[in-house]
């Protein structure tokens, strides 16, 4: 640790042009070459190139480049994204309404977050945004590309998106709102309880305990037959409230342990006795769209017996960040462990294969070509390996058997249909409710 203190002091030297005698124990003169190097390459870029660039500019993006070349989860953050961030986990927040990532210099929707202008607006999951206002975004950083897609209240942005079996990019107007994130949605369906959590921000566990109280209350507790948890298309977020979630329908035993760099580094989070369906069905939907707590929560369920998974296989994102408050008010959002389930697999690059498969059809017209190929955790540059990855399935130490091992199912992120009677996954999972029977808290085959 102390040698890493040096690394940043030293960096942060050259970074403000000082020349600031720095104490290098043995062993760490590699170190001080390269940012003896770093230095070189910075004093020749204020000193000679053709626009004049701040320290600010230039530190910022050097941090920038070293996450980025870590994993596709590692990021820095300014004082004004750490302070959107905290709102966004908060449940409401400015904008558009959509989760993104950059791929190869371009935005990339993840998924448009339901009743928002993007969803609205019919952006969907795989969509490139290459253009904002006219201008491109090739070039800018994710953080610069969100800051500029964010906006005062009823203002309009001009986007330009590119969409697989489209030639050429098309253009959407949109007009920013408050963006409140309603995270949990439920429904009675006949005598099953159907709650959908669309992403993992701080008001989802009381949202879920809230939801499935009222449907009881309202079904009759001796009427209530089980609960489809939908997890599809959830991209994730918090780790406290994605174990809070699993607790909710376990009575004991481990939910997930994650697993830093250090053997001695790791945690583990356990159930507490109550079950909020007192033992009767569980079902979980999820899909390659279902990412990081999604998996963390699937996962649990799975391994515990305690639900059905079905759907297809989930998106892949096993690694832990922890968000670390710098000085100046920023933040540094970095990867610091990988998470595994009970049974100790780790789902890193690899996803959730669900129990029972079950495919959502294409849309009325569509012809399979005519679908965007969905990338995953794997396919994402940098990306931290997966046990077993480039291995067998399963031949990585720590993946154990799990479901699924051996051949692995497809992965798909088909939009949820509007239309309730065409969600075929939806119809399956509350015709398996039915059949299942729950023995001793598990899911008996």
């Amino acid at each position: 640790m102390m040698r890493m203190n040096r690394a940043v002091v030293a960096f942060l030297a050259f970074a403000a042009g000082a020349a600031i005698p720095i104490c290098v124990q043995a062993g760490s003169a590699e170190t001080y070459r390269q940012l003896n190097l770093f230095g070189d390459v910075y004093e020749r870029v204020k000193s000679d190139y053709v626009d004049e660039a701040t320290d600010e500019k230039l530190v910022e993006a050097a941090i920038n480049g070293m996450l980025a070349s870590l994993d596709p989860h590692s990021s820095y953050m300014n004082a004004k994204a750490f302070g959107d961030m905290q709102v966004q986990t908060r449940g409401e927040f400015g904008g558009l309404g959509i989760e993104v990532t950059m791929e190869n210099g371009f935005v990339k929707v993840v998924t448009p977050i339901d009743e928002t202008p993007a969803s609205r607006a019919g952006l969907k999951t795989g969509d490139y945004i290459v253009s904002l206002d006219g201008k491109e975004v090739l070039g800018l950083t994710l953080q610069e590309a969100v800051e500029k897609m964010r906006g005062p209240v009823d203002s309009k942005i001009v986007i330009s998106v590119k969409r697989d079996g489209i030639a050429k990019p098309f253009d959407l107007t949109l007009t920013r709102a408050v963006i409140k994130i309603r995270a949990v949605r439920s429904r009675r369906e006949g005598d099953v309880i159907y709650v959908r959590v669309t992403q993992f921000n701080e008001q989802v566990d009381a949202g879920v305990k809230k939801a499935i109280a009222e449907l009881t209350r309202e079904i009759g507790a001796d009427k209530v037959k089980g609960v489809v948890l939908d997890l599809r298309n959830n991209p994730g977020g918090l780790l406290d409230q994605a174990i809070a979630i699993s607790d909710e329908f376990l009575d004991r035993g481990e939910i997930v342990s994650t697993r830093g760099r250090k053997p001695d580094d790791v945690s583990r989070y356990s159930a507490t006795q109550g079950d909020l369906m007192a033992g009767k069905p569980v079902v979980v939907l999820i899909n390659g769209g279902s990412a990081s707590a999604s998996e963390i929560v699937a996962g649990a369920l799975q391994d515990h017996k305690r639900a059905l998974i079905m759907g297809t296989r989930s998106f892949g994102k096993g690694s832990v960040q922890t968000i670390i408050p710098l000085p100046n008010q920023g933040a540094l959002r970095l990867t610091t462990a990988r998470y595994f389930t009970p049974s100790g697999r780790s789902i890193q690059a690899k996803g959730i294969e669900p129990d029972k498969q079950v495919i959502q059809p294409l849309p009325d017209g569509a012809k399979p070509e005519d679908v965007p190929q969905l990338r995953s955790e794997a396919d994402l540059p940098n990306h931290l390996q997966g046990d077993g990855e480039g291995n067998p399935a399963g031949s990585g130490a720590g993946a154990g058997p799990g479901p699924g091992a051996g051949a692995e199912t497809p992965r798909s992120a088909d939009e949820i249909p509007e239309d309730r009677a065409k969600d075929v996954q939806l119809d399956q999972a509350l015709a398996q409710i039915a059949t299942l029977k729950v023995v001793d808290g598990k899911i008996a085959n």
